[in-house]
C-alpha cells in the first residue's frame, strides 16, 4: 500500500494555503488544529484507531499567511509546463528535458519566468541561440509566472477531492 498521499490544507475562511505531508495533517488533527473535510479511500490503522487518509483539510483557526515568492526552479518550470517540449509537446523525461531561454542571453534575455520555458533536447538544439521566430518555431503557450504552487496547474493529476476547493 502507497501512503505517500498529499494533503491539502486551507485557511480557516477555506483559502488553500499549502500541500502537507498526511503524517503532519494527522498532527494537526489529533492536536485538535485543523478538521477534516475529505478523505482518501484508505485507512490508515494503528493498534488502538482506524482513521481514513485525509485529503482535505481546514484549520480551525485563521492563519496569517502571504503567498510565498514561487522559486524559480528546475522542477517548477517542469511542473508549470506540464513536462512537456513547449514547442513540439512531446512529453519530456525530467532527465533529458532541457531549459530554453526563449529570448537567448546573448540578446538580453534574463532568467525570468517568463523568459523560460522546458523543451526537448532536439527543439533547444534546432533553436540554438535564436528567437522562436527567428528559428521558425512556435511557442504552444507564453510563458507566465504562476500564480500559485506549480503542482496546482495539472488539474488532471490532482485528487478529486481538492477540485472544489480549489477551482470554484
Amino acid at each position: 500500500m502507497r501512503l505517500a498521499k498529499p494533503v491539502l490544507l486551507l485557511n480557516a475562511s477555506y483559502e488553500p494555503l499549502k500541500v502537507i505531508h498526511w503524517k503532519r495533517a494527522l498532527n494537526l488533527y489529533f492536536c485538535n488544529k485543523a478538521e477534516i473535510l475529505e478523505h482518501y479511500d484508505t485507512i490508515i490503522r494503528s493498534v488502538s484507531l482506524s482513521i481514513y487518509m485525509p485529503s482535505v483539510m481546514r484549520l480551525l483557526n485563521m492563519t496569517r499567511y502571504f503567498r510565498r515568492h514561487i522559486p524559480l526552479t528546475r522542477q517548477n518550470l517542469l511542473l508549470r509546463d506540464g513536462f512537456k517540449c513547449q514547442y513540439c509537446l512531446k512529453n519530456l523525461h525530467p532527465a533529458i528535458a532541457t531549459i530554453d531561454h526563449v529570448i537567448p542571453r546573448s540578446k538580453g534575455g534574463d532568467s525570468t519566468w517568463e523568459n523560460l520555458v522546458t523543451a526537448c533536447p532536439e527543439c533547444n538544439k534546432k533553436k540554438g541561440d535564436k528567437t522562436p521566430a527567428e528559428a521558425g518555431m512556435i511557442l504552444v503557450a507564453p510563458p507566465k509566472k504562476p500564480v500559485w504552487l506549480p503542482i496546482i496547474k495539472a488539474k488532471d493529476d490532482l485528487p478529486e477531492s481538492w477540485k472544489e476547493y480549489i477551482f470554484h
